[in-house]
């Protein structure tokens, strides 16, 4: 039996952080991803951007310190690095749409085995619908990442098959970090980066329900 421990908010947001090159630009999705923010390596230039209209962007204030004239999409108060700007939410998204962010990490509802992005409404009669910049985000920058609890609270799997809540758009997730794992999304299927310790892949594969490619070999 596995024994294992899921990792915790701060440490998804540092596994996150971890992966990010240096000079990357980066827009921080509403939600778990606005803790990446906290979590960048020192000596490591990222570039953080809202989609409400901010560029470099830096950690969380400390308390006391908030400025509730500069917060993120998630009306959050923010930092802001030395050189960085704010601008018309126009600008920001012709940004967004443009191909100018290299990675955008959004939370989900569901991602599919292929990479298929739902994370702006359950589909539920009454649900108030949020897709904000997220379909802009989704196909316009680079790479897009999903950062998310793999089990939802009544416990079933985030990662399926195929998506069943509408969808945000289609075979646009490379990465999904979890609690659990790092998985990658091919047109095959996924494929596993890393598990946290302790659970092992058949483990993991019994929690997904579907097959999971292994881990590439270290060079």
């Amino acid at each position: 039996m596995s024994s294992y421990q899921k990792r915790t908010k701060d440490e998804l947001a540092a596994r996150v952080a971890q992966d990010i090159f240096d000079g990357a630009y980066v827009n921080l999705g509403i939600g778990q991803p606005t803790l990446v923010a906290n979590h960048i390596p020192a000596g490591r230039e990222v570039v953080l951007h809202s989609e409400n209209g901010i560029l470099g962007m830096g950690p969380a204030p400390a308390k006391g310190q908030e400025d509730y004239d500069l917060t993120n999409a998630g009306k959050q108060p923010v930092t802001l690095l030395p050189g960085g700007c704010y601008f018309h939410h126009a600008d920001s998204f012709a940004m967004m749409r443009g191909g100018h962010l290299d990675i955008c990490v959004l939370g989900a509802f569901q991602v599919s085995a292929t990479g298929d992005l739902a994370n702006w409404s359950t589909g539920e009669p009454g649900a108030i619908p949020a897709v904000g910049g997220a379909m802009d985000l989704a196909v316009g920058a680079k790479s897009t990442w999903v950062m998310m609890d793999l089990v939802s609270k009544a416990g079933e799997c985030k990662v399926v098959e195929a998506c069943t809540y509408p969808l945000t758009g289609l075979a646009c997730v490379k990465r999904i970090y979890t609690d659990l794992c790092t998985l990658e999304c091919t047109p095959q299927g996924l494929r596993l980066i890393d598990t946290v310790p302790g659970l092992s892949h058949e483990a993991l594969e019994g929690i997904v329900g579907l097959p999971i490619q292994p881990a590439a070999a270290s060079a």
